[in-house]
């Protein structure tokens, strides 16, 4: 079996009201990931990316860019041990 990371990102712009979180969602689940997306009361997008090392990371990069109307300007990323996350839903 694969090894399993878990990577927390917060991700500042404008990235709410632009399908962020929801195109999140397509992203982690075409790449088999598992985790949630949230936005937080600042404006920022926070998520949490639980698979495989390469599929983690090309969903973390792919959180660099966003969806057509996002402007991404920084991405903190964090790891941290895995929980067993199942499915990638929008979080509340």
């Amino acid at each position: 079996m694969s090894e399993r990371v878990r990577k927390r990102v917060v991700v500042s712009g404008i990235v709410q009201g632009v399908w962020y979180r929801s195109s999140t969602v397509e992203t982690a689940r075409r790449l088999n990931v598992d985790g949630w997306v949230r936005n937080l009361p600042d404006g920022s997008v926070e998520a949490v990316f639980e698979g495989t090392p390469s599929a983690v990371d090309a969903v973390v990069e792919w959180s660099r860019i966003g969806p057509d109307r996002a402007i991404v300007q920084r991405v903190e990323v964090a790891e941290e041990q895995p929980e067993g996350l199942s499915g990638f839903r929008v979080a509340y």
